[in-house]
């Protein structure tokens, strides 16, 4: 009697270190986030030019299929010098030589350093290296939930000429935090989880959680 009833909410992505991020993060509240992918729910389409629309149409997705709850970030880098990109596009920036049979996580790796080469290259000769990731979640009660709950983290920093680090995933080996001296792959988990942009994002949904779902 009188326990915490914990909320099942179906994370609208398979990123594996993404779910583990979002994990540690949400440890304040009572919700069991539950992989779409555990649950047999395909990737949705990613049709859109802002982080916002994209992760709102992965959570809706992932809603109508569980018959529930979700949640989804939409998350990359935007570049200063390059009008905002790679933006939206920024976990497929380059096409990348996908190694045939190799698992999801391998298969990141090799797309995330075609991803950063790319970028190094836009960047040759470029003074203005200003760069800041960007975490946009949005959560969803239900497919047609009219109240979406929306958060947004940025976290500045500028891209350095070669990537350094070996922590993290994506563009974190290429971004520099100034404040902190290090790039975001030279951090460990817990430093990374304190100040990222997911951090943050993450931070506004847990006081929507609080005040809106009540959780």
């Amino acid at each position: 009697a009188g326990a915490e009833v914990t909320l099942r909410i179906v994370l609208a992505s398979n990123n594996a270190k993404k779910l583990s991020e979002l994990r540690v993060l949400l440890a304040g509240v009572a919700v069991q986030l539950v992989p779409q992918s555990e649950l047999g729910i395909s990737e949705a389409d990613e049709p859109h030019f802002t982080f916002i629309e994209n992760a709102l149409a992965k959570a809706r997705h992932a809603a109508l299929a569980c018959g529930g709850a979700a949640i989804a970030d939409d998350s990359g880098v935007c570049v200063d010098a390059l009008g905002g990109q790679p933006g939206v596009v920024s976990a497929h920036y380059a096409k990348a030589a996908l190694p045939e049979g190799a698992d999801r996580e391998a298969r990141r790796r090799v797309q995330d350093a075609a991803n950063n080469a790319l970028l190094l290259q836009r960047l040759q000769g470029v003074a203005d290296r200003r760069a800041h990731f960007v975490s946009t979640l949005v959560a969803v009660r239900h497919a047609q939930d009219p109240q979406p709950l929306v958060a947004m983290g940025r976290w500045a920093g500028e891209i350095l000429p070669a990537p350094l680090g070996e922590q993290g995933f994506g563009y974190d080996p290429l971004m520099f935090i100034p404040e902190l001296g290090l790039t975001v792959a030279e951090m460990d988990a817990p430093l990374k989880n304190l100040h990222s942009h997911r951090a943050r994002s993450v931070a506004q949904m847990l006081t929507l959680l609080r005040e809106v779902w009540q959780l």
